[in-house]
């Protein structure tokens, strides 16, 4: 089974650009020198440069210096099966919980993304910033208030919801994920009509929190399609230009279905679905729809994790092929999803 701690690039990425480098300058290879004269008519040339031209910055991940080079190796190839069914794949990440408001699960989420970026899978990072938005709120003597787990969103709130999500959060994780050697790009559910908002069908209690009423996927394509990360924040606009808070599970999966996507992926402070909700052994390892509607029947599924099921039906009735409820206080959770058959989680089928 592959284990998920080493996976990442333990030796700073300098080292491991000079590794490739050397050989590719060997005298079966083209030296880069050449290869670059190319990259302009060759775009899987011009995505191997962009990982072998990424930051000298090493990524934070625990060291690994510890364990032999062989065992190394062996991880890697044991990878490759799983590296061949995805790559190419579009993957759509809801990013929060826990590994939002943790610098260490933070930057373990952040060189995931780098990496399945650089072995060619093609990654949509969705995020909300519920804890952000409520120190900024705290800060400007506002109290949050919240109906059924839903923020009530006035004007007021809604203007530091934007500046928050938008402005702050988003352009954060872009410079993270920039840092780390991938290219990451910002923007929100307003920009090139990505999300057209409608009101909630609550908004009498609720304020500005909205629902999705179409999804133009248009402006993300040429980005996934030349392996960029779209970074994308909840926050999305009616036909009128009114702005309204989008729960970011929602986002995902949306956009998930919009795209075809292989795999939509929630990042959440839970294991999963339990089949006992007081035994966290009892994690449901993999689930299909006919199933995972009978647990809620059942009430074996319930509170916070009802919306995150439902996202992940609708998204899979959409053509998602699966969708994984994972736990996003393991460190490096989207490796061990995406490249072991072990999993992070609960993984829900067609």
């Amino acid at each position: 089974m592959l284990s998920a701690k080493p996976l990442p690039l333990s030796l700073p990425l300098r080292k491991a650009s000079k590794s490739l480098d050397a050989n590719l300058t060997s005298t079966n290879s083209l030296p880069i020198s050449k290869w670059s004269i190319k990259m302009n008519t060759n775009p899987s040339l011009s995505f191997l440069c962009s990982c072998l031209k990424t930051s000298s910055e090493p990524v934070i991940v625990p060291e690994t210096h510890s364990i032999p080079a062989h065992n190394r190796v062996n991880i890697l190839s044991e990878a490759l099966p799983f590296i061949q069914k995805f790559r190419g794949k579009t993957i759509v990440v809801k990013y929060g919980g826990a590994a939002m408001k943790s610098e260490a699960l933070q930057a373990s989420v952040i060189s995931d993304l780098v990496l399945l970026s650089c072995v060619g899978l093609r990654i949509v990072f969705v995020h909300g910033g519920g804890p952000e938005i409520n120190q900024w709120l705290g800060r400007l003597g506002l109290k949050p208030n919240f109906v059924n787990g839903l923020r009530v969103t006035d004007a007021t709130t809604m203007e530091i919801v934007s500046m928050v999500l938008v402005g702050k959060v988003n352009k954060h994780l872009v410079a993270l994920i920039n840092k780390a050697g991938a290219t990451a790009v910002g923007l929100s559910g307003m920009d090139g009509h990505l999300l057209t908002a409608r009101p909630s069908p609550n908004s009498a209690q609720l304020g500005f929190v909205g629902d999705i009423a179409n999804v133009d996927p248009a402006v993300l394509r040429p980005l996934i399609d030349n392996y960029h990360i779209p970074v994308i924040a909840s926050v999305a606009a009616d036909k009128t230009g009114q702005s309204y808070n989008i729960n970011a599970d929602t986002v995902a999966g949306e956009l998930a279905a919009a795209l075809a996507a292989e795999k939509l992926i929630l990042l959440t402070d839970v294991a999963g679905i339990l089949e006992d909700r007081d035994d966290p052994g009892s994690l449901v390892k993999e689930i299909d729809i006919r199933g995972v509607k009978k647990m809620m029947d059942d009430g074996k599924i319930a509170g916070g994790m009802i919306p995150k099921v439902n996202c992940c039906v609708r998204s899979l009735a959409q053509g998602v092929r699966t969708a994984s409820i994972i736990d996003g206080r393991l460190q490096h959770s989207l490796l061990l999803e995406i490249l072991t058959d072990e999993g992070a989680g609960t993984m829900i089928t067609g």
